[in-house]
This record gives structure tokens, C-alpha cells and sequence, in this order.
């Protein structure tokens, strides 16, 4: 548009030097005879009879700005880019899960002489390898906000027989929640809690059989430790 303005301007000025003869030979002579100031102080004649095309007065500041804003718009797709790439790393750079059952190869778990982690070894998902099998401790490869689940099964012999168990989810050390059963009057109990908890990187989380306490007759996949990577945070 300004290309066309500008045109038209100095045309019009020079149109008044040749009214009477109304060709462009005429008028190409009387702009280049004209001595009188421009509007456009960068007004291409040659241009503008020869190639008809792109001959604004302010052409080569257009191409300038068009190779700024070109410049421009590589460095923001080229930061888009790299910010893209830091969100998926901070994200979606590591998956985080785990789920893991107590094995039935010994009649009874506990009781214990003194508050135990529960060694939940047969494994079914472990990636970030969060969890240790051989602890029972899970340890949070990165700082986020995670989730986590148990189940607790028993079942004793006879009716009548003490059912007696307390089994609790452990953060760093301190209870989160708990699950725990003292009657004689069920031969069989199951129960499950769930949790969301936020974790430093090195943060750990496991499940405690506590002090004098036993689980009996468990079933293959019925006691059972859990935990997933929500979404990480920075701290």
C-alpha cells in the first residue's frame, strides 16, 4: 500500500510537468529532469519504469524490517523450541511406577521384635527403579507429587483365633496412615489405603509391620505396595 501511495504522490507531482503529452515516455523524461525536492528522498526511477515491481521509496527500509521481523520470528520458534524441550524434560523426562505383592512362601509374616519394613519381592512394574525389592523402601528419584496405595490381608487358622496386625504407610520416617485389625472373631480380613504425597528427591516411603504384630495366610497378590510419579516439581 505505501509502495502504491508513494507511486502515485511523485506521479501526480510529475503528471503536472507533462499534461500535455500523456504518455509514460513523457513522464519517465520529467522525472528525471525533475529538480525539484521528492517526498521520498530514496525514490528509484529507474526502478520504477523498468521493473514496475517492489520500487517503493521506502523499499530497502521495508526489506530491512521484513529481515528483522524474519530474524526475529527464527529466534522465538528457536526458543519455543528449546522451552518446549526444558518442559519435557522437567514433565515427561522420566516416568516413574511401581507395584509390588508380598509372596506367599512363608505361612506368616511377623511378628516382628521391633517395627520392620515389609519386603513386598515379587515385582510387576518398577520403571525409574524407584523401588528396592530387597528393602522394601521406595526412594523418589526426583522431587514431585506422588501417589501410593497398599493392601493388607490375614487370615488365621480357626474362628476364635487372635487376629492381631497393624501395618502403616511410612514417609521419611513418620506415619501417614494405617491399617490395623485386633478381634478374634474374624478368620479373614482385607483392607486398602491411598495416599497422595509430596516428595523431595531422596525422599523415602515404605510399609511397616509394627512390633509384635504378624500377617497369616497370605495369598499370592493379596498384600500388595504401589506408588506412581504424579507430576514433578521443581522442590
Amino acid at each position: 500500500m505505501r509502495a502504491i501511495v508513494c507511486t502515485l504522490f511523485v506521479s501526480g507531482l510529475l503528471w503536472d510537468s507533462v499534461r500535455a503529452e500523456n504518455n509514460i515516455s513523457s513522464l519517465r523524461v520529467a522525472a528525471v529532469a525533475w529538480e525539484g525536492e521528492l517526498p521520498c528522498l530514496k525514490w528509484d526511477c529507474e526502478c520504477t519504469f523498468k521493473r514496475q515491481r517492489g520500487c517503493c521509496c521506502a523499499n530497502h527500509e521495508l526489506q530491512e524490517a521484513e529481515d528483522q521481523i524474519f530474524m526475529r520470528m527464527m529466534d522465538l520458534s528457536t526458543r519455543m523450541y528449546q522451552l518446549g524441550e526444558s518442559i519435557l524434560e522437567v514433565i515427561g523426562g522420566i516416568r516413574v511406577a511401581f507395584t509390588a505383592s508380598l509372596s506367599p512362601r512363608a505361612k506368616c509374616l511377623g511378628p516382628v521384635t521391633r517395627n520392620s519394613p515389609i519386603p513386598y519381592d515379587v515385582i510387576t512394574l518398577n520403571q525409574g527403579s524407584g523401588y528396592n525389592p530387597a528393602l522394601g523402601i521406595f526412594t523418589a528419584p526426583r522431587c514431585g507429587l506422588y501417589s501410593f496405595s497398599f493392601s493388607v490381608y490375614s487370615k488365621v487358622d480357626m474362628a476364635g483365633e487372635r487376629m492381631y496386625y497393624k501395618v502403616q504407610l511410612m514417609r521419611n520416617g513418620e506415619v501417614v496412615a494405617s491399617i490395623w485389625e485386633d478381634n478374634r472373631e474374624d478368620s479373614e480380613d482385607s483392607s486398602s489405603q491411598a495416599v497422595v504425597l509430596s516428595l523431595q528427591q531422596g525422599g523415602q516411603v515404605y510399609v511397616e509391620l509394627l512390633s509384635g504384630r504378624q500377617l497369616c495366610g497370605n495369598v499370592a497378590g493379596l498384600n500388595t505396595f504401589s506408588g506412581s510419579l504424579i507430576y514433578p516439581t521443581l522442590a
